[in-house]
């Protein structure tokens, strides 16, 4: 990789990994001249890796107004979750099917740190952790393009968390692991996908994607 790409990939990494880990929210403005000072490359390559994050949609471009972090509607919520259904149920088919002893040790170790970061606090790691489990599943099936993929996903996830307070908790996630980890290696492909299809769907229903409020007189506790 040559010396402009490597910096603007560096720049498309850690904008990526603070919004996974849910230190940048929704709707921050992202001043070109701040990240070329941060980061000590030139504009030009800030603008390119803006140019990357907006066509990955965590990053939105506005004309005359520059770069902010995407604030997700509903709907792109709930279509984020319905593509992940898709992907990740059929993904543990697949594992349960062709899993070896050396990966369900590898996804043990996973699980091992997660709970690690639970239990010392780290907000920062437990939420990267618990996003990278599902990256790693398809890194075990050997397939980089759906572990690319879910990675992109799962960074409008957070993105979309951020907005919408999810109170899923961490610790819920990562039990929720656990029981998936167990099913794929006895290789209990129906009970894994159910287990799949569970944990994505307490995560979804526990965002506030319904307005609190229906109208102006509720809003306001004014009786009818």
């Amino acid at each position: 990789m040559s010396e402009p790409a490597s910096a603007t990939q560096r720049i498309v990494d850690a904008i990526t990994a603070a919004i996974v880990e849910r230190r940048l929210m929704p709707g921050t403005k992202l001043v070109e001249q701040q990240l070329a000072d941060l980061f000590q490359v030139s504009r030009t390559l800030v603008r390119q890796a803006l140019n990357q994050l907006s066509r990955d949609h965590l990053v939105k471009l506005q004309p005359a107004r520059g770069a902010f972090v995407a604030e997700p509607s509903v709907d792109e919520a709930r279509q984020v979750f319905e593509v992940r259904q898709m992907i990740e149920l059929q993904l543990v088919r697949q594992l349960c099917k062709s899993i070896a002893p050396a990966q369900v040790q590898a996804l043990r170790e996973h699980l091992r740190r997660e709970a690690e970061a639970l239990a010392r606090g780290d907000v920062t790691g437990r939420t990267r952790l618990l996003a990278e489990f599902h990256v790693l599943m398809a890194r075990l099936l050997g397939n980089e393009v759906l572990a690319d993929l879910l990675a992109d996903l799962l960074a409008r996830c957070s993105l979309i968390a951020l907005m919408y307070q999810s109170s899923h908790s961490a610790e819920h996630s990562a039990e929720e692991h656990v029981a998936i980890v167990d099913a794929i290696e006895q290789g209990d492909a129906k009970t894994a996908t159910r287990l799949m299809q569970e944990h994505l769907g307490n995560v979804e229903r526990n965002l506030q994607l319904h307005p609190r409020t229906v109208d102006l007189a509720t809003a306001l506790r004014i009786a009818a």
